[in-house]
């Protein structure tokens, strides 16, 4: 089992098995990113499309995904955190 020191826990936990993104980015993930780091981020993704409508098949969006994989899971930009006021569940206020 491979250890990595988690950058979205801060704890020590279970690497990931293979690189889950291409590139440079892809390599960064898999030396500094745990597996439930990884899930955490793949949650996190799921409500970033939704709110932002965003398609993983445009090109553009890939950018405005990168940035925010990038600050959900390295703290870095001003994207990856939930939008403000989001509430999860998605009750209408």
């Amino acid at each position: 089992m491979r250890m990595v020191f988690c950058k979205v826990l801060k704890i020590e936990a279970e690497g990931l098995d293979e690189v889950p993104y291409p590139g440079e980015l892809g390599l960064r993930i898999y030396e500094n990113v745990s597996k439930q780091g990884w899930q955490e981020w793949l949650k996190r993704l799921t409500t970033i499309l939704n709110e932002n409508r965003l398609s993983t098949a445009d090109p553009g969006s890939l950018q405005v995904i990168e940035q925010h994989m990038v600050g959900f899971l390295f703290d870095e930009g001003n994207l990856g955190q939930l939008p403000p006021g989001f509430s999860a569940g998605g009750g209408k206020k």
